[in-house]
């Protein structure tokens, strides 16, 4: 059971972070916050050689790093993950502040809630092959309700005018975007890594859900996920699961309801949730699929998500 030891991964505003806390909760098993700097860094390439060992040019970047700040590590701390004369590779000094990190809370296991690793978890694999994935999923509709007044983390999408002119739709795309990527790289890992949990049943049967969760993780069950509020330190996050936050039906504009269902229906079909406009006008399924094309084209790895896929709503 080495570190990192599961991963939390969803579309952004799919409730991932209520998720963290309730695993985090759990006697074994911490969670650290967001983590983007694990993907950003090595992108980066700075503090790390060619052959893809960890140098202490690294620490400086990581100190920076505003999300790094979070987790209380000082420098003190990071330069013994390195050593004088270690040369660890990058995903070996992660798994090590991963270790610290779970000193530091008093707990063996470390898992991390990043929902955007959900479209890099191939690359998640390949440096820890051995961390399991827990997919939170929400009904897309809600999902857009969560996000649309909050920007879209897309840079490919800013280089289209076309894109922008529709947010419904964009938001749409950009939900089954993450639904797809996660859940073909869910069907490579398998069952005993990667393990897919619905938004809906963690809220309204949060005592199976949590079973469940347990079982896949291979700890012990602990009533302590139940009452992760308990140790909430804000009023916010002393709320216990309120179910029903978010209800496109209604909350949302029959227009926006069938805006989305033409842009993203085929996933909502294939997960299960139903439909309010089964038949969406062509002329919005005309504009769904441009705008889908849009999006594939400015990515090829958006694109190769879709390999085998029709385009179609």
């Amino acid at each position: 059971m080495s570190n990192p030891y599961v991963f939390i991964v969803g579309c952004p505003r799919s409730g991932t972070t209520l998720l963290q806390r309730m695993v985090n909760a759990h006697p074994k098993i911490a969670v650290m916050p967001e983590a983007p700097w694990m993907y950003q860094l090595f992108k980066q390439r700075n503090g790390i050689t060619p052959h893809g060992t960890v140098t202490a040019d690294l620490i400086p970047a990581l100190l920076e790093h505003p999300k790094f700040a979070t987790l209380g590590i000082t420098r003190d701390q990071l330069l013994p993950l390195i050593g004088e004369d270690q040369h660890p590779t990058y995903a070996a000094f992660v798994r090590r502040i991963f270790d610290l990190y779970g000193m530091m809370q008093g707990k063996d296991l470390v898992g991390n809630k990043t929902p955007g690793l959900v479209r890099r978890l191939e690359v998640v694999h390949e440096h820890w092959p051995e961390a399991r994935i827990i997919n939170l999923i929400r009904d897309g509709r809600d999902v857009f309700l969560s996000m649309k007044n909050r920007p879209l983390h897309s840079h490919d999408s800013e280089a289209h005018p076309g894109w922008t002119e529709d947010p419904v739709s964009r938001g749409a795309l950009w939900w089954e975007l993450s639904v797809q990527l996660g859940r073909k790289a869910g069907k490579s890992l398998g069952p005993r890594l990667y393990y897919e949990v619905r938004y809906e049943s963690l809220v309204n049967h949060p005592t199976e859900a949590c079973a469940r969760l347990c079982d896949f993780l291979e700890v012990p069950q602990s009533d302590a996920m139940l009452r992760f509020y308990e140790s909430g330190k804000t009023k916010k996050a002393s709320r216990p699961l309120i179910p029903g936050l978010r209800d496109w039906r209604s909350q949302m504009s029959a227009e926006d309801i069938e805006r989305f269902e033409s842009a993203a229906g085929k996933m909502l079909d294939d997960l299960g949730y139903p439909r309010a406009f089964p038949h969406p006008s062509p002329e919005l399924v005309e504009r769904s699929v441009r705008m889908r094309r849009l999006l594939l084209a400015a990515s090829p790895r958006y694109a190769r998500a879709y390999e085998g896929d029709e385009l179609r709503t």
